[in-house]
């Protein structure tokens, strides 16, 4: 059973590939960027990575969901894979439900556990429970948590680079983005997450328990 990720070699991809792994059988990598050259040769250095699809073109700078997605079937079409995976992230998120449509299949999101190649385990009802979901698909396509799998190691490994393009993309435009900033972690990367609701009564009891959690190790994926 092949998979093929979405990302590059940043942390979040990095888990996907342990949960590939935990798939079976051989995994491919698909970078798309501009000037995505290193990221690909570096993801290409991940043990169990057996090829790197670089995608490099002015048009995945500010990849849309049309064109991601575009580019993910080109690169299924060719290979044929039982699995396409991606991070729980915002351009997966924007992309992968796209293939699903196009695929035919249903998407599974944000899984936790792989039990087999073809049950997972997700969260269902808000998080409130834990769905074991066996898809009976010719295709998976999956978002990963990243925090519920370790990342895989980043150097050690021989993959191939081998360059795409992608026809017909380009036909929808990025404009702008209004972006939020914060030196905090986003939430689905984050180690440690403090939440506090009406209980703690006031700002000051909030920031005691925010500062308590500073001091603690995070928890292990």
């Amino acid at each position: 059973m092949d998979s093929v990720l979405t990302g590059g070699a940043c942390a979040a991809t990095l888990s996907v590939v342990t949960a590939a792994s935990k798939i079976g059988g051989a995994v491919d990598i698909l970078v798309g960027g501009a000037g995505c050259g290193a990221v690909a040769a570096e993801a290409a250095k991940v043990p169990g990575v057996r090829k790197v699809f670089c995608a490099d073109a002015p048009v995945f700078g500010k990849p849309v969901a049309e064109d991601m997605e575009k580019l993910i079937m080109q690169v299924h079409t060719a290979g044929k894979y039982s699995h396409i995976l991606g991070p729980t992230s915002a351009t997966a998120k924007s992309a992968l439900p796209r293939v699903a449509a196009k695929l035919g299949v249903n998407q599974l999101s944000d899984v936790l556990s792989v039990t087999s190649e073809d049950t997972f385990v997700r969260p269902i009802y808000a998080g409130n429970a834990l769905a074991t979901v066996k898809s009976a698909d010719s295709v998976k396509v999956l978002t990963i948590r990243p925090t519920a799998f370790d990342k895989a190691e980043t150097s050690g490994g021989s993959g191939a680079v081998e360059a795409v393009s992608c026809e017909g993309a380009g036909l929808s435009t990025w404009k702008s983005e209004q972006l939020s900033k914060s030196d905090r972690p986003e939430l689905a990367s984050a180690g440690t997450v403090v939440a506090g609701g009406r209980g703690l009564k006031s700002g000051e009891n909030f920031k005691l328990v925010f500062d308590l959690a500073g001091t603690l190790e995070p928890s292990p994926p």
